[in-house]
């Protein structure tokens, strides 16, 4: 595996890396319905665009297997290709990202309990929860962060 830090971001590469966040939220976000899962879709390429840090994983082939995207101290967006789940590629991401750029909070689904068990096992705790996400919708977020 190897870690790169994005300087190009083109048509491409978004489009590999809203792939992976397709199908990894479909196998990871059980609470969504395919048809909200379009709609936030629609939105994936802007935000990869607007990220300040977007880092991919590459696999052995060179194409990315997992990306993360962190804004000053935060780490906003991870996701891994669900076939590259389980071989230790989020662990290294999110050391990356604490090494690399002092990620120190975060925000995760509470109806995600796999990621939130990630974070946790990464060292993070729950600080504070919300009722709804960032964008109003009613998925209570928990918030996180290194003690």
């Amino acid at each position: 595996m190897k870690i790169i830090r994005v300087q190009e971001r083109n048509p491409m590469l978004t489009g590999q890396l809203v792939k992976i966040w397709r199908d990894s939220v479909k196998e990871t976000h059980l609470f969504l319905s395919d048809a909200q899962i379009n709609e936030i879709e629609a939105y994936i390429p802007q935000a990869l665009s607007e990220i300040p840090h977007l880092i991919i994983a590459q696999n052995e082939r060179g194409t990315p297997a997992a990306f993360m995207g962190i804004d000053g101290q935060k780490l906003e967006m991870l996701f891994i290709a669900p076939a590259e789940r389980g071989r230790g590629l989020g662990k290294r991401l999110v050391r990356y990202g604490i090494a690399e750029y002092a990620v120190r909070e975060l925000g995760v689904n509470e109806q995600n309990p796999q990621a939130r068990g990630f974070y946790e096992h990464m060292g993070f705790q729950v600080y504070k929860r919300t009722e709804t996400d960032e964008q109003g919708m009613p998925y209570p977020i928990l918030y996180m962060r290194l003690p």
